[in-house]
């Protein structure tokens, strides 16, 4: 019956169902749309009467993979079993290439396949499971917390808190407060005792970002805690012991910051158990694609908006751009497109004009070079410009004989036409 097989379809894993589409207690098209709902990894094939092949088309557009009319024959069953079989490996082998492609193009929050990024991956999958203290270094927007975070989830504290404090941003005497806690009556307004973040990170990891902006003396008091792993609150006369992995990051050159008397040489000796230098984007531009897509899936999802792709001008700007703000650009550049994309695709009219202006002035006017007979295209040409030099040289080459240049070209003379119209300066 149609109840007995929904249940089976549900209860073992099938590749091929044959459906009947007039069944008394479920029919063939609820078992279908059933199927789609839940996402069970299954090929519907149906049987129908004659009457009622236009349900079974409508059934075709709601994801069966084929139908067979009665009474059936048995080479057709047969053959299309086979189809749905050969399909069936085919997924198969596509979602397992899918796998391999997304376990060598991400690491936790990191997106990327460059050799820069693999090595980095290596690295953070050997450093995660020790307790040493990571410096991380690089520009702002290259992700260093998110670095961070993976070093976390790949260690033995990935089940006990992250914590994130920016050093930058707070005045030192709140700074204080914040790391180590105070106690009540520590100072003006300390009308409770508070935890510091050394305290609420016990047992997990604190992240402690733009180090090099902390205050000299306060990096002195983060000394004594890395060393001993206790402290005492503002104003508190208690040792505080807890056990906290500290990984900290800078955008400054850490080398020169200590020589200007911003970072501590003896904590940077401490917290720099191991340093990673975290990879520019505009060194890693074969990650651009990549991680644009990622972002304007997310995006276009919060946003409610159809946008599935990038023209290839689009792309170009993207994968051209010097990017100075890294990742973090790149992210806020594809929101902004999201926003004012008008169709499908994001074109380069929705990207800032800023970076279409700089990847313009950054490549020659004439995109596509030319060699006696040879139409010559670097890497980073677009389809359009090709065309373009390749029509308006083999016309030059003949004469400016449109027939002759058709044929050779292997387009209609028509086609030729409404293609020069759209090259201005030879439109007629």
């Amino acid at each position: 019956s149609g109840q007995e097989a929904w249940q089976q379809l549900q209860d073992n894993a099938y590749d091929i169902a044959l459906v009947d589409l007039t069944l008394e207690d479920l029919n063939g098209l609820a078992i279908l749309q059933q199927s789609q709902e839940q996402h069970l990894d299954v090929e519907i094939i149906l049987i129908t009467g004659h009457g009622s092949i236009d349900t079974a088309v409508k059934a075709m557009r709601m994801g069966a993979y084929d139908y067979l009319t009665k009474p059936v024959d048995g080479e057709d069953l047969l053959r299309i079993i086979e189809h749905a079989l050969e399909r069936r490996s085919l997924l198969r082998e596509n979602r397992a290439l899918h796998e391999r492609l997304a376990s060598l193009s991400r690491y936790e929050g990191l997106i990327g396949k460059s050799a820069p990024m693999q090595a980095l991956y290596k690295t953070l999958d050997a450093v995660a499971p020790t307790g040493a203290s990571v410096l991380i270094a690089g520009e702002s927007g290259t992700g260093k917390e998110l670095v961070a975070r993976a070093i976390h989830s790949k260690s033995g504290r990935a089940d006990g808190p992250f914590l994130a404090i920016n050093c930058a941003a707070l005045p030192a005497n709140i700074l204080e407060s914040e790391l180590f806690g105070h106690e009540k009556g520590a100072f003006t307004g300390a009308s409770r005792d508070k935890l510091g973040f050394f305290e609420q990170a016990d047992g997990g990891t604190l992240f402690l970002d733009e180090i090099a902006d902390m205050p000299y003396d306060l990096q002195a008091k983060l000394l004594r805690v890395l060393e001993a792993q206790s402290f005492r609150r503002v104003g508190g006369s208690r040792e505080i012991q807890v056990d906290v992995r500290v990984l900290a990051a800078t955008n400054a050159n850490p080398e020169k910051a200590v020589r200007d008397k911003k970072l501590r040489d003896d904590l940077y000796f401490r917290l720099a158990v191991l340093e990673i230098e975290m990879p520019l984007l505009r060194d890693r531009a074969e990650d651009v694609p990549l991680i644009a897509n990622e972002f304007l899936g997310k995006f276009a999802q919060a946003a409610n908006k159809k946008v599935i792709g990038f023209t290839d001008e689009a792309m170009q700007v993207l994968m051209h751009y010097s990017w100075p703000g890294n990742v973090r650009e790149l992210r806020n550049a594809i929101e902004r497109a999201v926003i004012l994309c008008q169709g499908e695709t994001i074109s380069p009219v929705d990207l800032p004009a800023r970076m279409v202006q700089q990847v313009s002035q950054g490549q020659p006017q004439q995109a596509v070079a030319t060699e006696g007979d040879v139409v010559l295209a670097p890497i980073g040409t677009t389809v359009a410009d090709m065309e373009k030099e390749l029509i308006l040289r083999t016309l030059e080459k003949l004469a400016n004989n449109k027939t002759r240049a058709a044929q050779m070209l292997g387009i209609s003379l028509k086609t030729l036409h409404n293609k020069l119209g759209r090259y201005r300066e030879y439109a007629e």
